[in-house]
């Protein structure tokens, strides 16, 4: 990676093709509310486009994560890029409930390989646990920007007077066509990849052996704050269209649009926390964040009570769809953060083994938060739904405490069997 235009290129092109996925992944929401009202399903069935969605990445990351150097990061990502543009043509061409479920499992098993590839390339294109970081939090804010782009680029084939109507599935062809960009940009770029290749085993042996036992319990507690965060962004993510729609009454274009405000603080929370993190140690401005996520629910979702019925647009929302996004600002830092932290402990040759372990574990988080949130949303209405969160949100403070604790010890127990020289 000498070459400075073929690094720019092929960061370029990691960046195009985490921002489609992040499209694709983060439509669920809009998906869930379009398949309620266009194919006729129930609020806990459309959930489980979650599970279809989850499932794949968990048994994807289980079985090829830790090989993925072998078969090569690039070529995984084109691979995955063009099983997702299939996926994206037999939406328009069959529609369908089972086809929305075939497109999320597709999508699934093309991100297990994209972000593991994705991940390991940041490995190999860095040097420093400072580079990592940023680059780490640079491709991850633009993946944010991906999902903003989603509520947008979907909400533009959605008619909001034909709740009903089908024209919204042509945005896929949109979709199919970046795919075949991305697979351009990465069939003319380069990346040396020779110093990821090693010996390839299971993800569920590298949780054993991975750099030692005294990175073990580092690792532990790193994958439960991950799950612990996905659960509460994916709980957010992809209700909060319905909750616009059904809680704050707002047409469905608007509803999906406004919740593409909560992407959007995220995207620039992130890039904003990587100026704070140069004067702000990571793990207070976490335990910050993470404090004021649960204060603005508690301020905002009264706000979001007895809201009247009415086709109204930006202009006329309530405030309450204004600032439950917000919440995207506190939660920004805290994935990209611990995942910088975590990696830049270990070799490269285990980020991808260590990737499919972050992945498993994300998915579980998507699936059991959306699941759950479901099942409160039709039983108790979308403000109890979204009170839940305080629950995770208290989870996570407790497993980050776990997480600085043992960092310092891996890191204290790493210097004494390697000493620096003198």
């Amino acid at each position: 990676m000498s070459h400075p235009v073929n690094r720019y290129r092929l960061i370029g092109a990691l960046a195009l093709s985490f921002m489609i996925f992040a499209v694709l992944l983060n439509s669920v929401g809009t998906v869930i509310l379009q398949s309620i009202h266009s194919f006729r399903v129930g609020k806990p069935e459309a959930s489980l486009l979650e599970l279809f969605k989850d499932l794949p990445i968990v048994i994807t990351s289980f079985a090829v994560a830790s090989f993925l150097p072998l078969l090569g990061y690039r070529r995984a990502i084109v691979i995955g890029l063009a099983v997702v543009g299939v996926a994206c043509t037999l939406m328009p061409l069959f529609p369908g409930f089972h086809t929305t479920e075939l497109l999320f499992v597709c999508v699934g098993v093309a991100f297990a390989l994209t972000k593991v590839s994705v991940y390991g390339a940041i490995g190999l294109l860095t040097s420093t646990q400072s580079e990592h970081a940023r680059l780490t939090n640079f491709i991850e804010g633009l993946f944010m920007v991906g999902v903003v782009i989603s509520g947008w680029l979907f909400s533009a084939f959605i008619r909001s007077r034909a709740p009903a109507s089908i024209a919204w599935l042509r945005v896929y062809w949109v979709i199919a066509a970046a795919c075949i960009v991305a697979m351009t940009l990465l069939g003319v770029s380069r990346l040396d990849e020779s110093a990821a290749r090693g010996k390839a085993q299971p993800v569920r042996a590298s949780l054993a052996q991975i750099s030692g036992s005294s990175l073990r319990p580092m690792v532990y507690v790193f994958l439960a704050s991950t799950f612990f965060y996905v659960l509460i962004e994916q709980s957010f993510g992809t209700w909060l269209p319905t909750f616009n729609n059904e809680v704050l009454k707002l047409p469905d274009a608007v509803a999906v649009q406004m919740a593409s405000m909560l992407a959007a603080s995220i995207a620039i929370g992130r890039v904003a926390a990587g100026q704070v993190l140069r004067r702000v140690a990571w793990y207070p401005l976490l335990n910050t964040c993470i404090v004021g996520m649960a204060l603005l629910m508690l301020v905002t979702l009264p706000l979001a009570r007895g809201i009247r019925g009415g086709q109204v647009g930006w202009m006329h929302a309530p405030l309450a769809a204004y600032l439950i996004p917000l919440i995207g600002l506190l939660m920004a830092p805290i994935y990209p953060v611990i995942n910088s932290v975590a990696l830049s402990a270990l070799p490269k040759p285990s980020h991808a083994a260590m990737t499919g372990l972050i992945l498993v574990f994300s998915a579980l988080g998507g699936t059991l938060g959306s699941r759950i949130t479901a099942i409160v949303f039709a039983r108790f209405g979308g403000i109890h739904a979204f009170y839940f969160s305080l629950v995770p949100m208290t989870l996570l403070l407790m497993t980050l405490f776990l997480f600085k604790r043992e960092t310092r010890r891996a890191a204290l127990a790493l210097s004494t069997l390697n000493p620096a020289p003198e």
